[in-house]
């Protein structure tokens, strides 16, 4: 196992813990010399708060181990593709390099719909690595919409 791959394999353990409270399973976790700093899953529905996903939770723990706003050094994994909101926060958070492991072509905006990370007009990009154990990533959010759809269509 490669240490991407074992770092995506915490990240998606972090993504399991939001199918407890009924979250899009996402999970993150920010590295800085092979240390965790920082670790996040989406917490969404289980605070009621549109803001509470997965990366912004892991940048918010990372920044206050570090106690500096910037995180220059540090690398991020992350089981699904960042949003916009998401990855304005890596931007100003200034991330090294971000390992993605499923691009989400309708939401996604590290380079499926958007790049933010790498916009020129912007004072700092990212480096970004996609499809970092794809499958396992992939696989837990299309179950999860699976089961979704079960449910609505039974009602």
């Amino acid at each position: 196992m490669t240490r991407e791959e074992k770092y995506m394999s915490i990240a998606l353990k972090y993504a399991n813990k939001s199918l407890l409270s009924g979250d899009v399973p996402i999970g993150a976790i920010i590295v800085l010399n092979d240390k965790i700093i920082g670790r996040g899953y989406n917490k969404v529905e289980k605070l009621k708060n549109p803001n509470a996903h997965a990366e912004i939770i892991a940048i918010e723990q990372a920044v206050k181990k570090i106690d500096y706003k910037h995180l220059l050094e540090c690398e991020m994994y992350v089981t699904l593709e960042p949003c916009s909101m998401c990855a304005g926060a890596i931007v100003l958070a200034r991330l090294k390099k971000i390992y993605i492991g499923a691009s989400d072509p309708k939401t996604g905006a590290c380079g499926s719909l958007y790049n933010i990370v790498n916009d020129n007009r912007l004072n700092h990009r990212c480096e970004i690595e996609y499809s970092v154990l794809e499958n396992e990533c992939s696989t837990i959010i299309k179950g999860f919409f699976s089961e979704l759809r079960k449910k609505k269509n039974a009602k």
